[in-house]
């Protein structure tokens, strides 16, 4: 089920989409449907190219949940999900390698010096479809030490390949009590969906959203059309878990944010 959901994802992005148009057409163009079926590819592609597509689906997500801009005093621990570190690439090169998420990792190593008495927790062990090759939790090791952070003080989970993973593979680690603050740190973008899980899971966290990759107010017109369609993907890519975990039974609600402040008696 893993792998058959991995492969519908990647052939279900805006990229693979707008790309099987395009091939698609040109093998059939001798026929107008096929003919049409290469323009809507290729306009498709262009209008990722000169509109802000990626921002106008990745911005719901990223602003979901506010931004933590008045850290409480204390909590009692921190669950940091894998993603940012490129487990292949890092294999293959001897060394831990950041991807885009890569600021989970480095938000983690700066939340763990603000909360010195923190429990600190890395879920994650390889997303990809072929799996015991290597896993994050590794290379995340490697990475906190560089960092400054002692491995010996993380709890490192390293089994999870999905976000539902993380969240029951981590709550049977540490067993979470009633009325702990626990933080949930990954990227704005896949906040929604994570605390969709969490909360499914029975485990009530303080959302910590890193890494944006949205802007409003400073526009930047160099972008390359291979940086925007993977905004774009990334975007897609949550859009479709959200709908896809919702109807599994595995979110709490098809788009979760904030909880509602609790009324004072």
């Amino acid at each position: 089920m893993f792998t058959v959901g991995k492969l519908l994802t990647m052939a279900l992005l805006p990229t693979a989409l707008l790309v099987e148009c395009v091939v698609i057409g040109i093998l059939l163009g001798r026929w107008r449907p096929g003919r049409m079926l290469a323009a809507i590819g290729a306009t498709g592609l262009a209008a990722c190219l000169l509109l802000p597509v990626d921002n106008w689906l990745i911005r719901p997500l990223e602003d979901r949940f506010p931004a933590i801009t008045s850290p409480p005093p204390d909590v009692d621990g921190i669950v940091v999900l894998g993603g940012g570190i490129d487990d292949l690439t890092s294999l293959d090169r001897g060394t831990p390698i950041l991807t885009s998420a890569g600021n989970r990792i480095t938000s983690f190593v700066i939340l763990s010096h603000r909360y010195p008495k923190a429990r600190l927790v890395f879920t994650g062990g390889s997303g990809s479809i072929v799996q015991g090759v290597t896993d994050e939790a590794r290379y995340a090791r490697e990475m906190f030490g560089q960092l400054g952070l002692p491995a010996d003080r993380v709890l490192f989970e390293s089994r999870s390949r999905t976000t539902w993973e993380n969240a029951v593979m981590t709550a049977a680690l540490v067993h979470p009590k009633p009325g702990e603050r626990w933080v949930l740190l990954t990227s704005a973008a896949h906040m929604p969906r994570s605390v969709g899980v969490f909360r499914r899971a029975g485990w009530t966290v303080l959302p910590w959203p890193v890494g944006y990759q949205s802007r409003d107010r400073i526009p930047d017109y160099s972008q390359t059309l291979g940086g925007k369609l993977a905004v774009l993907d990334w975007a897609a890519h949550e859009w479709i878990g959200l709908v896809a975990y919702r109807l599994e039974g595995r979110s709490s609600a098809w788009f979760p944010g904030p909880q509602p402040a609790p009324e004072q008696g």
